[in-house]
């Protein structure tokens, strides 16, 4: 730090005791002769610049800097807790301290304008901005969250879409699946009604032409005992043939083409006529009361080879039919084979 230099000393008059005499006591005479003197201003050096307060670096001009940045920060953070809690800002008050601008009076120091501000001021402004910036922050928070709740909620939409979407896929593929299952087999079943149809159709034709060249072997008649039927009657505890009653004379015709092999007495049977087909099958006609034909004689359907009557072990008037294949002891349900033949007693 500078020191002042002396002013010079001021003659003083001799005898002329007062106020401005230095020393003790009373006057002293052998410290004169002085004379006045006035200061004029080429006696008196200006001591601008020599008197000056010396520039303090670090000292309160950083220090208020310094406890403007601290408020700030104090300040900011109180925005943030306010923003993430949600409670007001706390406001701070700061006593206006005196501007250093005012203790350095240099003009060299006028380029340190900032420190000349209030703190107080400065603390109002960086609150106010960290305030604003902090309600900033935080809407820019709440934006994002909302974006992220918004994103996710979409995403969570869009999966249950394509989950019912391929639930309604699946389920119309089973249900299509299901309906051509179905069609399969209505269009089989269809088929085989219509196979059956045509089959049922084709043998009504082949016996509609069977029947052509069969025919029944007497007309006007009843059946009275059918082919199995069991009963103390027959000799062989059932009846083997199947029997048409009708008044005696009624004609008795060929079922079919062929040839008489046996025309006569057979005992039980009466009068019996034996016409063996082509195929070998033979057709006994009993119980007549007369014969037509002879051994040996070729027969067509419809020809006449005897007439009902009741002779062998009979109750009365009838026609008992017997169906031996291939000449076998054993016949046949002749009824069964008339109807294979596209006839129907």
């Amino acid at each position: 730090m500078a020191s002042n230099r002396p002013a010079p000393e001021a003659p003083l008059t001799p005898n002329q005791p007062g106020p401005e005499t230095f020393g003790y006591g009373a006057f002293r005479p052998d410290e004169g002769p002085f004379e006045e003197w006035n200061p004029t201003a080429d006696t008196v050096r200006p001591v601008r610049g020599k008197h000056r307060v010396a520039k303090q670096r670090g000292g309160l001009a950083r220090s208020s800097t310094v406890l403007g940045v601290g408020v700030i920060a104090a300040v900011g953070a109180g925005g943030m807790a306010s923003a993430q809690t949600g409670k007001p800002p706390v406001s701070i008050s700061m006593p206006d301290l005196p501007s250093v601008g005012s203790i350095i009076s240099d003009d060299e120091e006028q380029a340190d304008e900032g420190s000349a501000t209030p703190l107080s001021s400065i603390v109002s402004v960086a609150t106010e901005d960290d305030t604003e910036q902090s309600a900033t922050a935080g809407q820019a928070l709440v934006g994002r969250i909302m974006a992220q709740a918004e994103q996710q909620q979409n995403q969570v939409e869009t999966k249950a879409a394509e989950e019912a979407a391929a639930a309604a896929e699946k389920k119309a593929a089973a249900a299509a699946a299901e309906a051509e299952k179905e069609a399969e087999a209505k269009a089989a079943a269809a088929k085989k009604k219509a196979e059956e149809a045509a089959k049922k159709k084709a043998e009504a034709e082949r016996l509609a032409e069977l029947a052509k060249q069969y025919a029944l072997p007497t007309s006007s008649y009843t059946i009275t005992s059918t082919f199995g039927q069991a009963g103390a009657y027959w000799s062989s505890g059932y009846h083997t043939g199947l029997d048409f009653a009708a008044p005696t004379g009624t004609l008795i015709k060929a079922v079919h083409t062929g040839t008489i092999t046996e025309a006569g007495w057979a005992g039980s049977y009466g009068y019996r006529t034996i016409l063996t087909l082509d195929d070998g099958t033979e057709l006994w006609f009993c119980h007549q009361s007369s014969i037509s034909v002879s051994v040996g004689q070729q027969v067509n359907t419809g020809d006449v080879i005897g007439r009902v009557g009741a002779t062998g072990n009979v109750t009365g008037a009838h026609l008992h039919l017997e169906v031996h294949p291939d000449g076998a002891a054993s016949g046949i349900d002749p009824m069964a084979w008339l109807q294979s033949k596209g006839l129907n007693p």
